[in-house]
């Protein structure tokens, strides 16, 4: 019996589009929801006052190393998804190793992480502010700084 030409191309669809529907979940890059970052070790930050330049590379040592690791869990569990793996973009939100270095770079990025990104009135990156601390923050910047090009 011979297939329609409707019907065979219901078939050649499912088949073509089968995988990004069942398989694309599977490689997301984290959760949506916000994920709490443990930041113990580090030097504890002023509440209410957000310090000007990145402190944990400002301070260097044990503490730049240890917020480079915290930042890479914490980058993983809120950034990933839009920011890419490993801080290397594919596309969809900017390259967070592309940020200008020292205090420049440092105020663009907490303004971006506190407040979030709008662009005509659609919410393109939310604001982290009363969600991770201030530590936290800055950890994530240790690590995408410290990320090769």
């Amino acid at each position: 019996m011979k297939q329609s030409v409707a019907r065979r191309a219901r078939r050649v669809a499912i088949v073509v589009l089968a995988p990004f529907v069942f398989v694309g979940p599977l490689f997301g890059h984290g959760d949506v929801q916000p994920q709490e970052v443990d930041t113990e070790g580090l030097t504890p930050l002023p509440e209410g006052e957000f310090a000007a330049e990145n402190p944990y590379r400002l301070e260097g040592g044990e503490q730049y190393a240890l917020a480079k690791e915290i930042g890479s869990s914490a980058y993983s569990q809120n950034c990933a998804r839009c920011h890419g793996l490993q801080a290397v973009s594919g596309g969809i939100a900017p390259d967070l190793r592309m940020l200008e270095e020292g205090e420049f770079g440092d105020e663009w990025y907490m303004e971006r992480v506190r407040k979030g990104y709008t662009q005509n009135g659609a919410t393109k990156m939310p604001g982290f502010d009363g969600i991770l601390n201030q530590e936290a923050m800055w950890a994530i910047r240790s690590y995408t700084e410290s990320q090769p090009l």
